[in-house]
Formats: structure tokens, sequence, C-alpha cells
């Protein structure tokens, strides 16, 4: 009996052993399997977890309270110093509500609409001058010929002036041309080189009127190249035309969020039968409004399709002062009409500044750069946003010796002065701002 038992004991040894060796030799080599896996883990795992957290703010706020206090006091402290993206995206500018219409230039060109950046962001700047002559038969272009930088004729500081202003416009009294010949018994005609339309560009003008009664001095084919002069130049122009539709045409700049129209007519001459052709359905002239109805028409029109409309008017009687019947008929016109600023030109010299129900008129700017006389004259600068005017501005000038220059000091206080002496119902300051 106690043989048997020694051999089932030796027995039931065996097993054991052929048990365990394999199963510790299993076991070691998955544990050599774990620590490399949980190295791998460590090595490449981690590391790209970390980079992603720290790429993602929100998950790091999650997994770590106290270092996101730590980060927030930091960004306080960096706000101070940078404003952070958010800010800067809200300070951006709106696209303009006129966007529909700047992204298509087929509908600009055919509307006459155009574009300008403003200098100050939710405000116009607009200014405007009287007449101008770059005619080489006449003494004003002299020191410009020899010299042949139009600085000769206007001074730099006018035309920084001129330059600083969205949108400039003066009245470009003559015809681009060699061609045609002057109107018989007329005692001034004026024609300049088609190059000299360059002198606008260089002078910071953006748009001119055509309306006057200068414009066809050499006939309908100088006014039809003045017209191709003008438009190869890139410069805008109101108030003449290829036809009466050209000629009414209405031009419109779009700065910003705001949509400017810009109307011209001539009452001069006050004849039936003028030398200066009106534009008729199948010739060349300009836009006469000496019977005003067409031009009030066309002043509504500008208003139903704009923020701001602008009426600059050929009128009055040269070398005086006083206003006449006419002009005093045809302001309040405008107005009522939708003008919302009324700049006036022809008789030479300056005329008062009034206003009708709230919108001011200068009945004449008179000459800006246009012969050698000794003569007051000035720029009007007005600024505009979405409520209306906010500010109005008379700048004096001087054209003297064929040269325009801006007055300081005691002359520029006595065209003040006289201004002030001869415009009722507003009140100018010592800078030239006028209000009502």
């Amino acid at each position: 009996m106690a043989k048997k038992r020694k051999r089932k004991k030796k027995k039931s040894i065996r097993l054991h052993r052929s048990f365990f060796l394999p199963f510790i030799l299993t076991l070691t080599i998955a544990m050599a399997v774990g620590v490399l896996a949980l190295a791998a883990h460590q090595w490449i795992t981690e590391p790209v977890r970390m980079r992603a957290t720290e790429a993602d703010p929100k998950e790091r706020e999650k997994s770590a309270p106290e270092q996101r206090e730590v980060e927030e006091t930091d960004a306080d402290v960096e706000e101070s110093e940078e404003p952070p993206e958010e800010k800067t995206e809200e300070a951006a500018e709106p696209p303009s509500r006129y966007q529909e219409i700047l992204d298509d230039s087929v509908y600009m060109e055919e509307n006459h609409i155009y574009v300008r950046e403003a200098g100050v962001s939710g405000q116009v700047t607009l200014a405007f001058a009287g007449d101008i002559l770059f005619d080489d038969n006449y003494a004003i272009m002299g020191a410009v010929r020899s010299g042949g930088d139009i600085s000769q004729g206007i001074a730099p500081e006018v035309l920084d002036r001129m330059r600083g202003a969205d949108i400039m416009m003066l009245n470009n009294e003559f015809a681009y041309s060699n061609r045609g010949a002057p109107i018989e018994e007329k005692q001034f005609t004026f024609r300049a080189r088609p190059e000299t339309a360059g002198y606008l560009t260089d002078m910071g003008v953006d748009l001119v009127s055509l309306a006057n009664n200068h414009a066809y001095d050499y006939g309908p084919d100088a006014l039809v190249d003045t017209l191709d002069t003008l438009r190869e130049e890139g410069i805008p122009y109101v108030g003449a035309g290829r036809d009466i539709g050209e000629a009414r045409k209405i031009v419109y700049y779009i700065v910003g969020d705001m949509k400017i129209a810009f109307v011209s007519a001539t009452q001069i001459e006050r004849l039936d039968t003028p030398d200066t052709k009106e534009a008729t359905e199948t010739s060349a002239g300009v836009f006469r409004c000496w019977n005003g109805a067409k031009l009030l028409e066309t002043v509504r029109e500008a208003a139903a399709n704009s923020d701001f409309v602008v009426a600059y008017i050929h009128w009055g009687t040269e070398n005086q002062a006083e206003l006449d019947w006419a002009q005093l008929k045809q302001a309040p016109e405008l107005v009522d009409a939708g003008a919302d600023l009324v700049i006036g030109d022809h008789p030479h010299c300056l005329q008062p500044i009034g206003v009708i129900r709230g919108v001011p008129v200068i009945y004449s700017l008179g000459n800006f750069w246009f012969n050698s006389k000794t003569i007051d004259t000035g720029i009007v600068e007005v600024v505009i946003d979405q409520t209306g005017i906010v500010s109005y501005q008379f700048v004096p000038c001087l054209q003297s010796g064929c040269r325009t220059t801006l007055l300081q000091g005691t002359e520029k206080e006595r065209v003040l002065s006289y201004m002030r002496s001869i415009s009722d119902g507003v009140q100018i300051d010592a800078e030239g701002y006028v209000s009502w």
C-alpha cells in the first residue's frame, strides 16, 4: 500500500511541473509585451494627445481646471496689450448695402455709377470749385506751358485740398479738341489741346460739369471730341452729351455705404436760339434749364435713386454779386425736387451762400483758375454721412497773376467778412465753417 502511494506522489509532481513551466514562460512573455505596449503608449500616443490638447483650449479646460485659471489670468494681461481676433473682426467695416451693384460692372457702366474709397469711414468729403480754362491762347496757361506743371498755376496747398476730397468737382468751361471752328460773332471762344485734360487728374478732379456757355464754342464735333477726351482720361462729366439722354444723365458715386447723385444744367444763354446749342434726340449739345421742367424731373429721378443729390447749375449775371430773379426762382424748385446741395457758377465772381428749407446754396463760386484778373474765389468742402450734411466750409482762395493760392491771415478774414456781408440767414466762423 505504501509503495502505491509513493508512485502516485511522484506522478503528481511530474504533472505539476509540466503545467507551471509553460505558464511562467507565457506570463513572462505577456509581461514583456505589456511593458513594450506601455512604453509605446508613452512615447507615441501620449505626445500626440498632448499636442492635440495644446491646440484645443476647450479640451485643455476640461482636463486641467487649475491650468485654465492660470491661462485666463494670462489672457487678461495679453488682452490689455493686443485685442483678440474676435474684437478686430467686429471692428471691421460691414459690406456696403450697395454691394450687389458694386459686383455688377456692366450695370455700373450702363448707369454711370463710379466707386471711391472714403478717406474717413462713414463719411464722404465733397469739394467744389468754379470755372477753369486750359486754352493756350489765353494768359492763364502761360506759366504752366513754360513750367509744364499744374502747380505753376494752382498752388500746392490748394492742390492738397482738392486731392484730399473723396469727390472733387468743378466747371470745365471749354472744349478739348483740334477740330471745329469758333462760333461766328461770339466774343470769347475757348478750346484746349486734348492732352491738357491730364491736368484734371493732376488736380485731383473726379467729375466736371460741361453745362456752360463755352463747351460748344467750336461746334458739335469739338464737343464730341471733348466727351471722348474726358472718357479716355477717366474723368466723368455731366451737363452735355451726344444727345439729350446723355446730356441729362445722372452720375452716381458709391462711397462706402452712401450713393451720391450729381446733376448739372445751364440757364445760359437766355435766348430762344442760343449759340450754345441744347442737345436733342439726334444732336450733341448741353443740358439747358432756362425752362427748368426737364432739370427738375432729372433731380427727382436722382433723389429716388440715391442718398444725397448735388445740383451744379450754371446761372446768374456775369460780374454781379447780386442774385437775379431766375436764380431766386429756380433754387427753391431744385430743393423741392430733392436736391440736398446746390452749387452755382457762371458770374465769374463770388455770390452769396443761402439756405432754403435746410439746404445750403452757394449761388456762384466764381472763377477758380480762369484768367489773369485778380479776383476772390474759393473751394466749398462739404462733409456728409447717412444723416445728411455734417459740415459745410468755404475755403477762401485768390486768383491773381494767372495763379490761384490759398488765403491765410488777414486776407482770409477779408474774404470771409465779405461773404458774411452778402449772405443772409447763415453764420460763417473764422475758419469758413457755415452754420444755419
